[in-house]
């Protein structure tokens, strides 16, 4: 690891903190409150597809193990559950055990926003308002150019999960909510099945043959349903296969993920159970299940929907980079 200075990306930097100004102000001015919250726990909500960074709090002899949390989500549902009301989080979260790349790094900038009495439908008028509002404050109007392309703002694609599929990967929606059937269709399709579940076939399909076609029109994608597997802090729909969760994406960067929240303290406390499990059989760090966010739940977490929204790489959308480092002043890697 080094650090490296970036004095020549000050004028963009000053444009990107013009875009977070912007993002604050929409929101304030639509009644969310801005928190200001940890980033250190003694324990996480487990989530079997990440790593963390763990470290040790130390006093003469007592020493207790926290960790940097990836997400703020852990203490905003206590708050939800104590009444809040819409709320946000723009600040630092943390990933561990995945490299630098132009749209990543282990320390980057999170929005996480809050509406109670809503659902991922509605948080979905709430993104592109936002995004509309946003571009007009930096650019002066409702659309911006990214990778040599100009991206209509006023202008959406939405598509399931399964029409995606079926669309850009020739699976149909039989074959994506069956095992069997997808394990099959992968390998017809040339993937290496043996030794992989259901879970990581799908993950390198979609990463493969959907996401890089997703928000490549002039205008953004919004992808919605996933299967409930890959949706385990959601509400499940009726259909008992997927869940109320979306992604939306520009040119292929996906730039947010949103969940109509489960407020079904026991489901949760399972799913969490399973993405223990998950985590054990890889191999990544043994931290506490934070139970606390169970009993929020079993206080009485209000309907609502969430959403999390990489900052830097809507910065780097909005301002035409190639790199999210492109923004920064100072970076280590």
């Amino acid at each position: 690891m080094k650090i490296q200075t970036h004095g020549d990306n000050l004028s963009t930097y000053t444009k990107y903190i013009a875009l977070i100004q912007a993002i604050h102000e929409y929101l304030q001015t639509n009644g969310y409150l801005q928190l200001d919250l940890p980033v250190l726990s003694p324990a996480l909500i487990p989530e079997g597809y990440l790593e963390v960074f763990e470290t040790e709090f130390r006093y003469m002899n007592r020493k207790e193990k926290l960790y940097l949390t990836p997400s703020p989500e852990l203490f905003i549902k206590r708050l939800l559950a104590e009444g809040v009301g819409d709320c946000y989080y723009l600040g630092k979260s943390f990933r561990n055990s995945e490299p630098n790349s132009p749209k990543h790094l282990p320390e980057f900038t999170m929005l996480e926003m809050y509406k109670v009495r809503e659902n991922y439908r509605y948080m979905a008028q709430v993104v592109r308002k936002m995004l509309e509002f946003t571009a007009k404050k930096i650019h002066g109007k409702d659309s911006i150019t990214y990778n040599g392309k100009k991206i209509d703002l006023t202008r959406w694609e939405e598509l399931t999960v399964a029409e995606a599929f079926e669309k850009y990967s020739g699976v149909s929606t039989e074959e994506l909510f069956d095992t069997n059937k997808f394990l099959k269709k992968a390998e017809e399709k040339g993937y290496r099945t043996e030794g992989f579940t259901y879970e990581d076939l799908w993950s390198q399909m979609y990463t493969q043959e959907i996401e890089p076609y997703l928000g490549t029109d002039g205008h953004p994608t919004m992808l919605f349903d996933y299967p409930v597997c890959f949706a385990a802090l959601s509400t499940p729909n009726t259909d008992g296969k997927t869940a109320q969760r979306f992604e939306f994406y520009i040119e292929g960067v996906e730039l947010g993920n949103c969940y109509s929240e489960l407020t079904d303290a026991d489901l949760q406390d399972k799913r969490l159970a399973d993405e223990y499990e998950e985590r054990k059989k890889s191999g990544k760090i043994d931290h506490p299940i934070d139970k606390g966010f169970v009993d929020a739940l079993r206080k009485g977490l209000p309907v609502s929907t969430g959403i999390a929204i990489g900052v830097e790489r809507v910065g780097m959308v909005m301002l035409d980079l190639v790199s999210i480092e492109d923004l920064k002043l100072i970076t280590i890697s």
